[in-house]
């Protein structure tokens, strides 16, 4: 019973956390990228676009900070064994994101909230640019720990105190793993800011507000989602591979395939028996998945009997299979949510073309509910990478049942659980209305130049 409120708390937390995470990335730097052609064009309309949109990725980044510090709490209270047993590996990366990576996004934001009309151009410019880069080195530090858990390298189990002890760090940093969902995390992230700037500007254009601002924010927010849905495919071809060849019954999971298959179809649609077991009925699309998993249509996936089998000589007696049903949808839902703002952005580069996007009032529904789509790709896509997993907590060394807490009892886990899921909901109101009440406002018009005569003393200029 621990272990399941346990798990249950770590996912809630988790998932509420990592909303945030993507669109922090991807506007950062979309924000700096603003700052930038204001600095070398002058053009005031890109020094508005950048207050507005900055105003929203701050919001955005002190509500991660919040969720994030809650994140890292869990690994003592309800999972003390499993950070026993990694705590010489996986704290290491976590360290420096701590130490490096926050720190310096952290410090240099600072600097760009409170130094405008105080820093000059350039210098200010360059503190945006350092954060942005901060909050990339900040996630793959966390991914390459969470990596290394997918697939343990640079490291060593001591058979005298049962730990996991790192003797390479060169190895853990440059995991293929990490490699491939760092890649995959800043393209995903890149989709969701430029969701997330399309659906705003699109919904001011409809009402003929700010047409300067929100014509360029709108361009630039479907070249964006255009080019960083490409990259998310190109990316997420990457870690099907690397799945396949590390954890194949992953891979086997996520399409329900039970028989080894060769060549093997993906399907589109299935209707299972209850328990994930059997497939009654699905609509297929041949030689998909071996495209996906091996890079050739004619290639050999396994299928979850055979990996069973083999796991259970490798690891010892026991159940290898994940829940069947929430890998198969989850995968499912995050390749169709982002296949749909793909779509969207589309959509809206053509109405683009032909000069429509400010009068077509559906599309600019579309575009706010598009706001959704990569989100809910980002989170499924992380429920499935973690339960596809089970029952690894470290892929091959430690069964997530022999991570928790030996000393929380289930009452403790639930008061935590509780105590979590409501706080997470009020900040969730927070958010959600910040968000909506300064997007729906719009950019606030600049303030006049000083007066050369003027000998009054100048105010603390901040961004916002």
């Amino acid at each position: 019973m621990a272990l399941d409120l346990a798990r249950w708390q770590f996912g809630i937390v988790t998932v509420y956390h990592f909303l945030f995470v993507p669109l922090t990335i991807g506007l950062s730097l979309l924000v700096a990228g603003m700052q930038t052609a204001w600095v070398r064009t002058g053009d005031e309309r890109w020094l508005r676009m950048t207050k507005f949109w900055g105003k929203l990725f701050l919001i955005n980044f002190a509500m991660g900070v919040v969720t994030g510090i809650v994140q890292e709490f869990q690994f003592g209270m309800n999972w003390s064994d499993y950070s026993r047993f990694v705590g010489d590996v996986f704290g290491a990366p976590l360290a420096i994101e701590g130490l490096l990576a926050f720190f310096l996004e952290s410090t240099f934001l600072g600097l760009w909230i409170f130094g405008w009309d105080r820093l000059p151009k350039r210098v200010h410019l360059a503190t945006i640019w350092i954060a942005g880069i901060g909050t990339m080195l900040s996630a793959y530090f966390i991914l390459a720990a969470n990596s290394w858990m997918q697939h343990p390298v640079g490291s060593a189990v001591n058979p005298a105190n049962g730990r996991a002890e790192m003797n390479d760090f060169g190895a853990v940093l440059t995991n293929p793993t990490a490699v491939g969902a760092f890649l995959h995390t800043i393209t995903a992230s890149f989709l969701t800011a430029g969701m997330f700037v399309l659906g705003i500007a699109a919904y001011h254009l409809v009402r003929r507000n700010e047409i300067a601002v929100f014509r360029s924010s709108l361009r630039l927010a479907l070249v964006t989602v255009v080019v960083a849905g490409i990259g998310t495919m190109i990316t997420g071809d990457l870690q099907a591979r690397l799945m396949t060849e590390q954890q194949p019954m992953k891979m086997a999971a996520a399409e329900a395939l039970y028989q080894t298959s060769s060549p093997a179809s993906f399907s589109l649609f299935t209707i299972g028996s209850l328990d994930g077991s059997q497939e009654l009925w699905s609509i297929r699309v041949p030689r998909v998945l071996s495209f996906m998993a091996t890079g050739s249509p004619n290639g050999t996936v396994e299928g979850i009997n055979d990996i069973q089998q083999a796991s259970v000589a490798q690891f010892g007696p026991g159940n290898y299979v994940p829940d069947i049903p929430v890998a198969y949808w989850s995968f499912r839902v995050m390749i169709g949510f982002g296949a749909l703002a793909i779509l969207l952005a589309l959509v809206g580069a053509w109405l683009q073309r032909r000069k429509q996007v400010p009068t077509q009032r559906w599309f600019a529904w579309a575009a706010l509910a598009g706001i959704g789509f990569p989100i809910v790709a980002n989170s499924v896509g992380w429920i499935f990478t973690e339960t596809a997993r089970q029952p690894w907590a470290v892929y091959g060394l430690m069964k997530t049942a022999n991570g928790v807490s030996p000393s929380v009892g289930p009452w403790s886990v639930a008061t935590s659980l509780i105590v979590f899921t409501v706080l997470y909901a009020v900040l969730a109101i927070v958010e959600v209305g910040l968000l909506v009440r300064y997007a729906r406002r719009g950019p606030d018009p600049l303030p006049p130049p000083p007066t050369e005569s003027s000998d009054e003393p100048r105010p603390l200029a901040v961004a916002y």
